[in-house]
């Protein structure tokens, strides 16, 4: 099967074949995985998501550094393969999506039947594979966590990317008033046509100033949740726009700076701050994993979230996918999508 490997650490949007390059020229040849267990299941792939923690992996820049070689991976869709003998819900044909730490940028990749989640009818397979990490997130710190409600501020940095996007949009099914910070005219315009209610470019405007005059302007008195996937100095400044006992959602630091909040404003404030790595639920509560990701696929299926699929790549253009995102070219998600035959017509 074709797979995308790692055989080093390094840039991932230099081309397989270069010299520094991380990965080995696209395999056409790598071994099908077998089925590990009674309860495991083979799914074909079909599409995979490309997530900047997708990108920390092949640096070694990740939480997790797995031994090299090794197959990336992010949230993928695809149509079952294969079952194992005490597989009962699910049966070869049936598309699936899901989340894994290893494997899915592969032709084909192993997964427990209790992690695989039936596409709803009507989605298509590239659309599921864009949900799970970035939404998945995004409903887990918002709903979960900071227990988001209706009427309250939520302010989302990087709100342009994939897990910016879906922030945006569970805030608005939560009833926020939701501002959203991103770089550039087009981003700002999706932005508002997925229903937040104040949009700030800092290149061209000035943050802070902007949300004060927003939240006068509506008789609104500070910012109630900050969703912060990018850290740096905008997380400084967004720390002075919030509210006595708001919510911190430290999501990650795509901006390559680490914040500091200081422990004794957070006392003062009686803020509450939380650290949010997602994938990690499925190793410690993975019936939360379960529940946020069927409730999603519901919300998908009733068409109160929408997917925005900016790029898509083959698997052996990921490098030129790698690019887009390091450029943040992307609204909403960058995909590569595997062999298209995998993909039933609906």
């Amino acid at each position: 099967m074709e797979a995308l490997v790692v055989r080093r650490l390094g840039d991932p949007t230099l081309a397989p074949g270069e010299e520094a390059s991380p990965f080995a020229a696209v395999c056409g040849d790598h071994p099908v995985p077998e089925l590990s267990s009674p309860t495991a299941v083979r799914v074909r792939v079909a599409a995979v998501s490309l997530n900047f923690a997708t990108f920390l992996q092949v640096q070694g820049k990740y939480q997790e550094r797995p031994p090299l070689p090794f197959v990336p991976s992010s949230d993928y869709s695809g149509v079952v393969d294969a079952v194992g003998s005490a597989v009962r819900q699910l049966r070869p044909g049936d598309r699936v999506c899901s989340l894994a730490g290893l494997g899915a940028f592969a032709g084909f990749i192993v997964a427990e039947e209790k992690l695989l989640f039936i596409v709803p009818d009507g989605c298509d397979l590239v659309t599921a594979a864009a949900l799970p990490a970035a939404f998945g997130t995004s409903h887990f710190a918002l709903v979960h966590r900071a227990q988001l409600k209706a009427g309250q501020v939520l302010l989302v940095l990087g709100a342009g990317g994939g897990v910016g996007v879906s922030a945006v949009q569970i805030g608005k099914v939560c009833g926020a008033v939701v501002i959203a910070v991103a770089r550039g005219a087009d981003k700002l315009q999706y932005l508002k046509s997925i229903g937040a209610d104040h949009v700030i470019d800092p290149s061209t405007d000035n943050f802070r100033e902007s949300v004060k005059s927003f939240l006068k302007a509506k008789g609104l008195k500070g910012v109630d949740v900050l969703y912060d996937p990018v850290g740096g100095e905008f997380t400084q400044e967004s720390l002075k726009l919030l509210k006595w006992g708001a919510h911190i959602l430290v999501i990650g630091f795509a901006s390559g700076h680490v914040p500091v909040i200081a422990a004794n404003i957070a006392l003062i404030k009686n803020w509450t701050i939380h650290g949010l790595y997602w994938s990690s639920y499925l190793t410690h509560r993975p019936q939360v994993f379960i529940d946020t990701l069927n409730e999603l696929l519901s919300w998908l299926s009733k068409g109160m979230i929408t997917v925005n699929i900016s790029h898509r790549y083959k698997l052996s253009e990921a490098h030129l996918a790698f690019a887009a995102l390091r450029d943040r070219e992307v609204i909403g998600k960058v995909m590569i999508v595997m062999d298209s035959s995998a993909i039933p017509r609906l």
